[in-house]
């Protein structure tokens, strides 16, 4: 019973951050300011977020300089920067596309890791599948040599930007020795996140206006009640009963939500080249942990 509830949790996960990538653009599409529709989701989210922090959470509150640390590194990292990079780069591009470019980030997670964790190497196999995910990124973005920054391009590259900024966030964090729970670490830089994009958007002219249009609050909600807030929980908990490697397979199944999702509620084209770059960087993956895999495969057959 407990392998099928982890199962069905696994797959709600994957749906729900999948299908996020299309409420986004559906929201962009219905009136919203790319920097300002990342801050407001995270008003929302980092509230609940923070709600349940002191209801589960040892300690609410970060205390000492090594808390607020962390919280400042996934403030600027994993919510504000990662958060305006793609939604602004989904203005350019799909939602598929945006969800297999960001399912790169436990490759550039691995290869960061090896940078700036002294305990880590990166192994010329390892080497060669963090290269794949590059690879990967190119097919997505089928550059034109004469207008390299025509097409969805730039798009893709600024979530490449977003991915990039989300792994580096997350090998900074664990060269903090911190006390934290995980609950209010994430709550506390939802909110500082939030406050850095509304800077953000801000200092870029947009225009502070919520759109009140029915597309924009569905998308708003969807995104910090069932993407955030939901996801989150339901994060934490796989977290603790699969472990990383299995429950970074997730980036590889939403992208397959976003895609049928984009491709029934927005009607965006899944292309050749969205579903070669997503092979391309999932063998990447592989190839990065193979041994990881390969390990959690024997237990598998074991148990």
């Amino acid at each position: 019973m407990t392998n099928y509830r982890n199962a069905a949790l696994f797959l709600a996960l994957a749906a729900a951050w999948g299908s996020a990538f299309a409420a986004i653009k559906a929201g962009l599409d219905a009136g919203f300011e790319p920097v300002l529709f990342a801050a407001v989701r995270y008003d929302v989210a980092g509230v609940l977020m923070l709600a349940y922090a002191a209801y589960a959470a040892d300690d609410w509150l970060p205390r000492s300089r090594a808390d607020w640390t962390v919280v400042g590194i996934a403030a600027v990292f994993i919510i504000a920067a990662y958060h305006a990079f793609l939604f602004v780069g989904e203005q350019q591009t799909t939602s598929a596309v945006a969800a297999v470019v960001v399912s790169l980030s436990p490759v550039l997670t691995t290869g960061f890791a090896r940078a700036f964790l002294p305990s880590e190497r990166l192994s010329l196999g390892g080497i060669a599948g963090l290269l794949l995910g590059l690879v990967g990124v190119v097919v997505l973005s089928n550059p034109d040599p004469s207008n390299l920054l025509g097409g969805n391009t730039v798009g893709v590259l600024l979530v490449f930007a977003a991915s990039t900024c989300f792994a580096l966030g997350s090998v900074l964090t664990q060269r903090v020795d911190d006390d934290l729970d995980i609950e209010t670490m994430e709550a506390w830089a939802m909110i500082l996140g939030a406050l850095l994009m509304h800077a953000a958007s801000l200092a870029r002219g947009e225009t502070q206006t919520i759109p009140r249009n029915t597309d924009a609050l569905y998308a708003i909600a969807y995104l910090s009640l069932v993407a955030s807030a939901a996801g989150f929980l339901v994060y934490f908990e796989l977290l603790e009963r699969l472990g990383p490697i299995e429950i970074n397979l997730v980036s590889y199944v939403a992208p397959v939500f976003a895609a049928v999702v984009g491709l029934l509620v927005l009607a965006e084209p899944i292309t050749a080249n969205t579903v070669a770059g997503f092979a391309v960087i999932f063998a990447g993956f592989c190839l990065l942990k193979r041994r990881a895999l390969a390990s959690e495969l024997r237990n598998f057959r074991a148990a």
